[in-house]
């Protein structure tokens, strides 16, 4: 489920700090690695989301709008 996340998460916040880093480290290794980096990716961003439930702190780049 996490992983279905990082795919949404790159498709819908592209200029979000953890989108941007997914492209750099993508571009890096020619575009090989791709499933092991959304793996990294959906840890990163399952830790980027616990900090905003306990401390409040948003992800840089994240577009937030109201439902």
């Amino acid at each position: 489920m996490l992983v279905q996340l990082a795919w949404l998460w790159l498709r819908h916040q592209r200029q979000s700090a953890l989108s941007l880093w997914f492209k750099e480290r993508v571009k890096q290794n020619g575009g090989r690695l791709k499933k092991a980096l959304i793996v990294a990716l959906a840890r990163k961003l399952l830790v980027a989301l616990w900090k905003y439930v306990n401390a409040g702190i948003v992800v840089n780049g994240v577009v937030m709008t109201a439902a």
